[in-house]
């Protein structure tokens, strides 16, 4: 990433920045940067570090000699006068991080570039022993406090771009940033009905990155149907009930959720692992421990049986269960195929609903619904 590319894309960090945080700009001074480093500044540096500096980090000095919050736990970056090696300005993390390295010569920790100033425990810095065709050197951050080793970018840009994208997650400012997000979910969401599974899945993720609890929710559906472990949005989408720019539909969680929920703690409980369900129970919001509640004394009475949808769907799929467990324990190809014809009574309940998910707290469909299988209903125009 050239000069020319981080200046807009740092002004408009400056400007979304201010948005969420009005009155709070250092100084008065909406930029959150710093003046440009010089070139003979840039050469001053690299001679005294013995190295060429990667290309984005390089780059980035010649357009702002430093950065104020660079991320909700990073609240400044270092200038050509103050960057350093690790092992010499912070020996302790150099030491603490360099015995994860023992395979190597040279650890990772030890032969690294600080680049952070100012953070919550924690520094950001770069690998030159870890460089990649175009002379990026990969960007690590790590924080005492998440008790996980250094995450891994592939460059200064990358772990830049991350620090944005995390920025967006926490704060939310209603920003241009945010209504383009917006827009490109619904546009995914509708191809994902039309039967488009990668594009719509690498859109939601993306978005959710950004803090789209939207997208986080549409993502969880289509990697529950493609039976993709995931960490499942639901601690974070209920808590205190608020998630600022959207709001999860309670009948629709009711409906296709909350069954999901008590399957995966039937599953969890023969673990001996906590589970959403029990964490909800315990911590979630009053409205939520409400719905759960009704279902669990649904459950208990005589005849319940699971709704997988709207009417007409409802009716073909239990059809198809029944049938096919009739013959062949509802494991066949033809419990299958009578399942997936199903899926043409399929409608959504609500506009966030991709896909019939309470299907697979049944364990008859549980079963029959494999990764392959699940991308097939996916690649259905559905609704």
């Amino acid at each position: 990433m050239d000069r020319h590319a981080w200046k807009p894309f740092l002004q408009r960090w400056s400007e979304e920045w201010r948005v969420a945080h009005p009155g709070e700009e250092p100084d008065g001074d909406p930029w959150l940067g710093r003046p440009p480093a010089t070139e003979d500044e840039v050469r001053a540096l690299e001679a005294r570090l013995g190295r060429v500096l990667p290309p984005s980090f390089r780059e980035f000095l010649l357009v702002t000699n430093g950065w104020r919050n660079a991320g909700k736990f990073v609240w400044s970056l270092w200038s050509t006068e103050e960057i350093g090696w690790l092992a010499d300005l912070e020996p302790r993390w150099a030491d603490v991080y360099a015995g994860r390295d023992e395979e190597e010569t040279e650890p990772a920790a030890a032969r690294s570039l600080l680049i952070s100033l100012e953070a919550d425990a924690g520094v950001v810095y770069l690998d030159p022993g870890d460089v990649d065709e175009r002379g990026e050197w990969a960007a690590y951050d790590v924080f005492s406090w998440t008790a996980m080793g250094p995450e891994r970018h592939g460059s200064f840009y990358e772990k830049m771009y991350d620090f944005y994208a995390g920025f967006h997650a926490l704060d939310r400012p209603r920003c241009e940033t945010q209504r383009t997000w917006d827009a490109k979910v619904e546009d995914a969401r509708l191809e994902s009905l039309r039967g488009a599974v990668d594009r719509p899945l690498a859109v939601f993720a993306q978005a959710a990155r950004f803090g789209g609890d939207r997208a986080s929710f549409l993502h969880f559906q289509m990697r529950t149907l493609l039976r993709q472990d995931d960490d499942d949005p639901f601690r974070r989408l209920l808590r205190n009930g608020d998630t600022r720019s959207w709001t999860l539909d309670e009948g629709l969680f009711a409906a296709q959720v909350v069954p999901l929920l008590f399957a995966a703690h039937e599953r969890d409980r023969r673990f001996g692992s906590g589970s959403t369900l029990q964490f909800l129970r315990e911590r979630g919001p009053q409205r939520v421990r409400h719905l759960l509640g009704r279902h669990q004394a649904l459950r208990s009475e005589p005849g319940f049986r699971l709704c997988f949808g709207n009417p007409e769907f409802d009716m073909a799929a239990h059809a198809a269960l029944d049938a096919g467990e009739d013959a062949s324990g509802g494991t066949g190809e033809d419990a299958w195929s009578r399942l997936r014809d199903a899926l043409v009574h399929w409608r959504p309940l609500h506009e966030d609903q991709l896909a019939p998910i309470a299907l697979l707290a049944d364990p008859r469909a549980a079963r029959l619904i494999t990764p392959e299988r699940g991308r097939e209903l996916l690649a259905t125009r559905r609704g």
